[in-house]
């Protein structure tokens, strides 16, 4: 099988990866990277527990062949947060009681936190728009909801 060479960024450190055509970032993410956050649940763009952000927007990594993200900006679960500081997207799953089994977590706030990062104030339509493309299997929606609406908040309140 053909090899290419493929630069990306994650999480603010470059790159420089031989890859097999058909690996997927998520692959590369788990696999070769270790940053297991990134969840692998349907392996099909379905469930949403793969969601990363390339680029600033919230894109499905299990989808992403390598001619799709080199040279591509990569955030992961694991960059978001600054150490032991949680990012206020992950604290307001936890005050909101959004983690249960925490496997479609990570999808979720990738997903909001590229909302948000490029609409502080969108729309209650919006919102559910993003959060209707993921699945979860433990906590119902209404939790991950609150827990939406209450990182909302807590990002404007630190403007």
């Amino acid at each position: 099988m053909a090899t290419i060479k493929v630069f990306l960024t994650v999480n603010g450190i470059k790159y420089e990866l031989d890859l097999e055509e058909k690996e997927t970032l998520l692959e590369v993410l788990r696999d070769r990277l270790h940053l297991t956050g990134t969840k692998n649940a349907c392996a099909y763009g379905a469930c949403g527990a793969c969601t990363i952000v390339m680029n600033g927007e919230a894109v499905r990594s299990c989808l992403m062949k390598p001619e799709k993200f080199n040279g591509k900006e990569i955030i992961t679960i694991e960059g978001i947060s600054n150490g032991h500081d949680l990012h206020p997207i992950q604290e307001a799953f936890i005050k909101a009681g959004a983690i249960q089994c925490g496997f479609c977590t990570p999808g979720f706030i990738m997903s909001l936190y590229a909302l948000f990062n490029n609409n502080l104030k969108a729309t209650d339509e919006e919102i559910k728009n993003v959060l209707e493309k993921h699945i979860c299997r433990c906590t119902g929606y209404e939790f991950i909801w609150d827990a939406a609406k209450l990182a909302q908040k807590m990002l404007q309140e630190k403007l």
